[in-house]
């Protein structure tokens, strides 16, 4: 195909103040003059400062599953209730997702990121003073929660929407890949900091990569390509819509519509089992699992770290795969070979790394997030505009499962002594969820819904 970018309009276009001052549609999408290299188009530079800024809140996501042990030494809580803040965290992280999406087509992705920024680093900053386990709940559980369900693969889908109708599987893996680069950069360091200085320094390490990123996106992100005056990468040049009013009514109707077809349920259902199996799991409950078969800390989370490198190569190949295959099929492999490597995993864990292990750590690691691409492709074809809010609720339910097991994680070791019952339990899980993706329903089928034309106004360039 060949690729169209938008150019400027200073000598082309009409004045802003006359009435054809709309940019032309031929204008903004004309290729280059021959012979005159060609610009980077700008949706690539908006990707990669979503990229950055995802990255600098993907700190906070690398410390839950550092801070079990030490909290339950220095203030005795239990596992399970220290599992209970994560679990906040985490549901709050997916149902804050929907409204966020929605908020920013009311006031912008700039304003909803940046606050969103500000309140991680509070939640984060205001921890290194608690002194009970509720006050770990209000700033780790709700406030952090909140913060990262506006910074919430929402936004990616937001992003990538918006900005780009060519290579929208490949930058969604990318922008995807963003969180597990932010895991890979930022792991070893919060490990270091925790077994050498303890949990306070990681917590304020957390707080400044969050606000370290708000610049970034006052400075240089966009909401809209008609900002800027250009098209979306690949497409025509589409009029920035007018705000949204009513965001959250709207995100509540977009629902009950959603609600209302098959496809929805199956993917909610099966992303739920996909939380359940990643962020609830193995992000929490890894590094602990492995430090009670005499793994030191610090190697578990490089463990978790590489893991991080093998998402990126997962994550951007999947969004390769989602361009080219069929997501349905995708989705059903993905989650049959991660149900398979989990149930392996309790045989494997041991004081020290071994090639089994680091088998398991590059096969598990390649299949990480790779279910985000088809899952949004799907939420595409079959939601239209409103895609980007439906899968804010399929991510909701994917936090309502990773927050189910992060409890029941922390439960299942202060009763049993070991986490061998969640492996088998997830990997099984996974099973059941490659079974749900198979049976969705191609778009237009009786359990689709298409969006209304009136939604599709609303949310032409979301």
């Amino acid at each position: 195909m060949t690729q169209t970018t938008g150019t400027s309009s200073s000598s082309a276009s009409p004045s802003p103040s006359s009435p054809s001052a709309s940019p032309s549609p031929s204008l903004r999408s004309a290729a280059p003059a021959p012979g005159r290299p060609a610009r980077v188009h700008r949706a690539w530079f908006v990707a990669a400062v979503t990229f950055v800024t995802i990255i600098g809140a993907a700190a906070f996501a690398s410390l839950p599953g550092l801070l079990i042990e030490p909290l339950h030494e220095e203030f005795r809580w239990s596992r399970g209730t220290i599992g209970f803040a994560v679990s906040v965290n985490l549901a709050l992280y997916g149902l804050t997702a929907p409204f966020a999406a929605a908020l920013m087509d009311r006031f912008g992705i700039r304003r909803v990121v940046a606050c969103a920024l500000t309140v991680i680093a509070l939640g984060s900053l205001l921890t290194v003073w608690m002194t009970a386990a509720w006050q770990l709940v209000l700033l780790w559980g709700v406030l952090v929660g909140l913060g990262s369900g506006s910074m919430a693969l929402a936004f990616a889908a937001t992003v990538t929407n918006r900005w780009f109708v060519a290579r929208r599987g490949l930058v969604t893996g990318i922008l995807t890949a963003a969180a597990a680069s932010g895991q890979l950069i930022f792991l070893p360091l919060l490990s270091w900091l925790v077994e050498h200085h303890g949990w306070r320094p990681a917590a304020v390490t957390t707080a400044l990569a969050a606000l370290a990123a708000v610049p970034f996106v006052w400075l240089l992100l966009r909401d809209h390509p008609a900002d800027v005056e250009l098209a979306p990468y690949g497409g025509e040049f589409v009029p920035k819509p007018a705000p949204v009013p009513g965001a959250a009514r709207r995100a509540v109707t977009v629902l009950f519509r959603a609600a209302r077809t098959g496809p929805f349920w199956l993917l909610a259902g099966s992303f739920a089992i996909c939380g359940a199996s990643t962020n609830g799991l193995v992000k929490t409950h890894f590094v602990p699992a492995a430090h009670d078969h005499g793994m030191p800390m610090t190697a578990a989370a490089g463990l978790l770290a590489v893991i991080g490198v093998f998402d990126v190569i997962g994550t951007i190949a999947s969004g390769w795969f989602t361009d080219r295959f069929e997501s349905r099929r995708l989705l059903a492999v993905y989650y049959a070979l991660r149900g398979i490597s989990l149930l392996f995993l309790p045989m494997l864990l041991a004081p020290s790394v071994h090639p089994p292990m680091l088998f398991f750590i590059v096969f598990y690691g390649l299949d990480w997030v790779a279910t985000v691409p088809p899952t949004i492709a799907l939420c595409r074809e079959h939601y239209g505009a409103d895609s980007a809010i439906v899968f804010g609720w399929v991510l909701a339910s994917h936090q309502i499962g990773a927050a189910a097991i992060a409890f029941a994680g922390g439960l299942v070791r202060d009763v049993f002594g070991a986490y061998d019952v969640v492996w088998y339990a997830s990997g099984a899980l996974c099973a059941v969820a490659a079974l749900m993706a198979l049976v969705i329903r191609r778009p237009g089928g009786d359990g689709a819904l298409p969006a209304p034309e009136a939604s599709a106004a609303r949310g032409a360039g979301a």
